[in-house]
């Protein structure tokens, strides 16, 4: 959800550099809400709601009012309830991080509600050192709205900001000092930058390919200077992807629209030689045929893990 704007005349939406233009706002459509079994389990155990028709009009409610904050296709359908994390194959490993390495920290960016650092803290990452992180801050706090949580009865952190404004997360040098970080408090924090360095894992889900090559290249860098010179620092996500890197579209919500996608190859060549130096990470991509809602396209799944 990061680099986002809305405008409402004329029924466009601007979400990174994505342009969504609407003959008229799609209503929101119930009979798009579909949990998998899995998905209900976890929202009915963290919410608090066991029946199944409580537990939807509940996400309903929610879902209409961050409709009315940002009418993005993500929200109308339900792509906000998906548990993306969990199904990465780097999953475990960032749960052993946060077993294992003190002060591990778990930055879930462009996080919409924060569902996937609210599963990392019910698999056991410890939930104080996790940053969810939106640029639309009513989001954030509609998390707490979803899980009918405050802050003091699940102490994550919220941090709302702009990934491409320098004063919330500027390119750093990447670290090499393997050494453990002290502790920082993450609740003082107002912004990424102080944290250069210091996090263990990064999930970025559906975020990159809000974006244009330069910028997603940008926001590599970006990340890169966040993360840990510890070996197993991993940095996660999934997105569009194609067979061979270039613009693709899609149509959403009965909007047609385009946006930049790379392949695995050059995904992979991006992380391994471009941002970080040849042979200091493992990239693992895989490219997947999906189906949402009658469209069909690639989503690519990837991870990048310090050597």
């Amino acid at each position: 959800m990061e680099g986002t704007t809305t405008i409402h005349d004329n029924c466009t939406t601007l979400l990174g550099d994505v342009t969504f233009q609407f003959a008229s706002l799609p209503t929101i459509d119930t009979s798009l809400y579909d949990l998998s079994s899995e998905e209900a389990a976890f929202f009915k155990a963290e919410i608090g709601i066991g029946d199944d028709e409580g537990l939807k009009r509940h996400i309903l409610e929610v879902q209409a009012k961050a409709y009315k904050i940002a009418p993005y296709p993500c929200i109308h359908g339900f792509v906000f309830l998906r548990l993306n994390i969990s199904s990465y194959p780097v999953y475990e490993h960032i749960l052993k991080l946060g077993r294992e390495r003190p002060d591990a920290v778990l930055l879930d960016l462009g996080c919409c509600f924060g569902v996937d650092g609210r599963k990392a803290a019910a698999d056991g990452f410890p939930a104080k050192n996790i940053i969810a992180s939106d640029i639309i801050n009513e989001f954030l706090e509609l998390g707490h709205e979803l899980f009918r949580t405050t802050p003091t009865s699940y102490p994550g952190c919220l941090l709302p900001g702009d990934v491409f404004d320098p004063e919330f997360l500027s390119i750093a040098a990447r670290q090499n000092d393997v050494s453990s970080a002290p502790a920082i408090d993450l609740f003082s924090l107002k912004s990424l930058n102080p944290l250069h360095g210091r996090i263990s894992a990064i999930s970025a889900t559906r975020l990159f390919h809000l974006f244009t090559e330069d910028k997603q290249l940008h926001l590599a860098r970006a990340l890169a200077g966040l993360l840990s010179a510890q070996p197993g620092s991993v940095i996660c996500g999934s997105q569009v992807g194609n067979l061979e890197k270039g613009m693709v579209s899609a149509n959403i919500s009965g909007s047609l629209h385009q946006l930049f996608a790379h392949s695995p190859k050059t995904w992979s060549s991006l992380w391994d030689g471009e941002v970080f130096k040849k042979g200091s990470v493992k990239v693992e991509t895989e490219l997947l045929e999906v189906t949402i809602h009658e469209v069909e396209f690639f989503m690519m799944r990837w991870s990048v893990v310090r050597l």
